[in-house]
């Protein structure tokens, strides 16, 4: 049996996942990240894999999404949330520690690839993973295999500016990058917040109050998904998906899916549109799927 083991590496919780050649769950373990502990975390990750092939008296392949990419340049870690990462070639460390050859993939990417394996897009040619959380990133897969530029920064959309700004929108909030007004500040779980400021209230919240009426949060929502529109649309204009699936916290909004694509033929270069705009199949633990099918892509 074909078994091949995908590895989350979140800041707070590292998931692990083994599945089969049909992609049915075999394995799956949940332990928490050492924190700020590069070392740590390499054994933390070396243990599941060998707690993994224990299991299964085997060694299943081994991919890794992460929260952050491989520098083309030094083939270190950078980009990362998780800071105690960067610098370090986590890719050859973690396979040093458990004898055998790892894939490394930005998560973002690994989302978009397990919903273009398996899941909501496994009937096209191009998707486009869309993370909405506490930052916005994407990931480009097309023909079920990850689409990897020079600069490793394929699908980062979340650091383009919003597009078509309205006055008020400009010059827009400071972004961690060092620019301003990205589309990150406008479409993280933060962007949501920090647009509604009435109070400190977070995307659920909002949500519940704009379906209740409440004039601010409606107002907000409208906002939102005007926003989105906008900047999917030039992700439409720019690569023509078949489909975009959102994730992260922000995709569980119901609206976004009937209201964005009917504001997309305002923004979008064609007289016609007919991407879709899908939920994820396997919601979070998308990105831990996708680890595992890294070793189905080059």
């Amino acid at each position: 049996m074909t078994l091949r083991m995908g590895i989350d590496l979140g800041g707070t919780k590292i998931e692990a996942v083994v599945i089969d050649r049909q992609g049915v769950v075999q394995f799956r373990k949940r332990v928490p990240t050492p924190s700020g502990d590069y070392d740590g975390t390499v054994r933390a990750l070396a243990a599941l894999v060998t707690e993994a092939d224990a299991t299964f008296g085997a060694q299943p392949t081994v991919g890794v999404g992460i929260p952050g990419t491989i520098s083309p340049a030094t083939r270190l870690i950078k980009n990362a949330n998780s800071v105690c990462l960067i610098g370090h070639a986590l890719d050859k460390d973690l396979a040093a520690a458990i004898g055998r050859p790892v894939r490394l993939s930005n998560d973002a990417d690994c989302f978009a690839l397990s919903e273009a394996s398996d899941g909501a897009g496994a009937d096209a040619n191009i998707v486009f993973g869309v993370i909405l959380g506490t930052g916005v990133g994407g990931g480009i897969v097309v023909n079920k295999r990850i689409v990897c530029g020079p600069n490793a920064i394929t699908g980062e959309w979340g650091h383009n500016p919003l597009p078509w700004p309205r006055a008020d929108e400009v010059p827009g909030a400071a972004c961690y990058c060092g620019l301003n007004g990205c589309i990150e500040t406008f479409l993280s779980g933060g962007g949501l917040s920090r647009d509604y400021a009435r109070s400190i209230v977070d995307g659920p919240e909002i949500v519940r109050r704009a379906e209740a009426g409440e004039p601010e949060a409606v107002a907000s929502m409208d906002r939102y998904v005007d926003r989105l529109a906008r900047a999917t649309a030039t992700v439409i204009n720019l690569i023509d998906p078949d489909v975009i699936v959102l994730g992260g916290g922000l995709s569980n909004i119901a609206r976004l899916y009937t209201d964005v694509p009917k504001r997309w033929p305002a923004y979008v270069f064609s007289d016609t549109v007919v991407t879709r705009l899908v939920p994820p199949k396997y919601g979070d633990a998308s990105g831990v799927r996708g680890a595992a099918w890294l070793w189905d892509a080059p």
